[in-house]
């Protein structure tokens, strides 16, 4: 048996993670970050220790007294914090202070290091998920016709190079205009601001990024993914076949076919 560390931000994710740690009969020893993780996150852990995003040194001291060499790093934490009042301690400070940008990949990349340093190994967050990866064709719903095809590749081209530029990693096109492209805010509010501009109809292509880390980030979408296209009239969204995660998949397709919500992956 060995203990698995997890580092738990916010969604689903966190818990299916656990859950299949736990089946392989290894412990999970959760840091859940405060700005982010659900209480219920205890419930599927081991051990649990409760810490802000910005308590590096702590984080990874936790890890070490617990006997955790190997860890995963799961679970949204938004963008955004990066320009709140979170505190930091002096390790984070010394840490952000060296970046020669606050990408995300730059942070995350950065802070994977420092734990590489106190001998703490990060697994790709997908690793115990992989049966919930969306296999390419359609996953559900209706087939697009020829010209929403021809918005799929144009959206797809686009998608995949402000994914390169660590923009964000989702667009939103109709009639071969881009209504929205994804930064900061998440794709849920990308989403939402297309709608807003451009009206129904429009086409959601979520992408992984042409190198992207797996032990930090990989795209998912969800059950309340399904809500955001329906609420929004989305005519589908195009997720990458193989590298994108569908949590609750059997539910998520379930809630799809009720509620008329195509999804392709390519």
């Amino acid at each position: 048996m060995n203990n698995i560390g997890l580092i738990a931000g916010n969604g689903r994710f966190p818990f299916l993670v656990a859950e299949e740690i736990r089946k392989q009969g290894d412990k999970v020893i959760t840091i859940a970050l405060n700005e982010e993780a659900d209480k219920d996150i205890e419930k599927v852990s081991d051990e649990t220790v409760w810490l802000s995003v910005g308590k590096l040194q702590k984080i990874i001291d936790t890890f070490k007294e617990k006997n955790v060499n190997i860890a995963v790093m799961v679970g949204q934490v938004k963008h955004a914090k990066i320009y709140s009042a979170i505190s930091m301690d002096f390790r984070a400070i010394k840490l952000m202070g060296s970046l020669l940008n606050k990408k995300a990949d730059t942070i995350l990349g950065s802070v994977i290091k420092e734990f590489e340093k106190d001998g703490i190994n990060f697994l790709p967050s997908h690793l115990y998920l992989k049966h919930l990866l969306a296999p390419k064709g359609l996953i559900v719903g209706k087939k697009l016709t020829s010209e929403e095809n021809k918005d799929v590749e144009f959206g797809f081209k686009i998608a995949k190079g402000i994914a390169g530029f660590d923009i964000g990693q989702t667009v939103v096109v109709k009639d071969k205009s881009v209504l929205a492209v994804e930064s900061i805010e998440g794709t849920d509010e990308c989403i939402k601001r297309a709608y807003h501009l451009g009206g129904e109809n429009a086409i959601v292509v979520k992408v992984a990024k042409p190198n992207q880390d797996f032990r930090f980030d990989v795209p998912v979408i969800g059950i309340n993914t399904i809500d955001t296209l329906k609420n929004n009239k989305i005519r589908a969204m195009i997720i990458e076949s193989d590298a994108t995660l569908i949590l609750d998949k059997e539910e998520v397709i379930r809630k799809a076919k009720d509620l008329d919500v195509t999804i392709v992956a390519i």
